[in-house]
């Protein structure tokens, strides 16, 4: 995938402000910013789901030159809030992904509903094949939004925000079943992540974004330092090395109300004749 000085403007606003992005076969890539930044968008504007302004190539053909079927063979994407039909049974709408291989009319194969079975499989999900979408948690939906764009078998995978309703166990069965789909198949994965230690973790390459521009681009240890994070995020951390890649850890302001060290001391007020006998106290009581 390779977009240059790529914009994008709803209600007037601009959202994606001229990014440049080159995302090569196998990689993955991780779209992370402050909220607001643009990640979705992209994610989006990639996707042929927003009209965007550059120049946009899939495999080497302009994005406007692809038909639905064509992108959709191209390209999977999980979005944040997808409209889901109601009434509709898991495996049913996971089968959906498999809709650019089945012709107009058409029916689909056994081939079709093996590679239904083999993802359901894979994401821990087949004992909930005929229950109804609306019955699910919000990890399990989300599991079987994965489910559908997997069933694509496009050698793109879009994801915005794919772990943020998983527990840390289905988080990480996720992220290594996308990572081992990257070996086995030749998958590239453009993700937007909230987690930059989990960016950092698993993507080869973050692009930061700020204000729908791009700030960064590079490794996992040449983005997530702390004076990025401390400009664009204002965020106070601690970097630290990881065993595949950068951990980023939270570190406390000391000097905040709250925190063990800081003594906000109030002075006791003396109550009169008739007041509630309620006692005042400073923080050191």
């Amino acid at each position: 995938m390779e977009a240059r000085d790529l914009r994008v403007r709803l209600g007037g606003t601009p959202v994606l402000d001229g990014v440049d992005l080159t995302v090569t076969a196998g990689e993955w890539v991780a779209a992370i910013g402050p909220n607001g930044a643009g990640k979705s968008t992209l994610l989006r504007a990639v996707g042929g789901l927003l009209p965007a302004t550059g120049t946009l190539d899939l495999f080497g053909t302009p994005i406007a030159r692809l038909g639905r079927r064509d992108r959709a063979r191209l390209v999977a994407t999980v979005v944040q809030s997808p409209v889901v039909p109601a009434g509709m049974a898991v495996a049913d709408y996971v089968l959906l992904g498999r809709t650019p291989y089945i012709a107009p009319l058409g029916r689909e194969s056994a081939a079709d509903l093996a590679v239904v079975g083999d993802v359901l499989d894979r994401l821990d999900l087949t004992g909930f094949a005929h229950r109804q979408l609306s019955t699910l948690s919000g990890g399990e939906r989300q599991r079987v939004l994965l489910a559908r764009a997997l069933a694509q078998h496009a050698p793109l995978l879009l994801l915005d925000e794919p772990t943020s309703a998983l527990d840390i166990g289905h988080q990480q069965e996720v992220l290594e079943l996308v990572d081992e789909l990257r070996s086995d198949r030749g998958l590239t994965v453009l993700a937007t992540m909230h987690d930059l230690s989990v960016a950092g973790e698993y993507a080869d390459r973050l692009l930061m974004l700020a204000d729908g521009r791009a700030v960064a681009d590079g490794t996992p240890a040449e983005v997530l330092t702390e004076e990025n994070l401390a400009r664009y995020y204002r965020a106070r951390v601690r970097v630290l090395a990881g065993e595949h890649g950068p951990l980023v850890v939270p570190v406390r302001d000391r000097s905040v109300p709250g925190d063990p060290d800081h003594r906000e001391e109030r002075p006791l007020r003396v109550v009169e004749h008739g007041e509630p006998a309620v006692r005042q106290v400073g923080r050191s009581d």
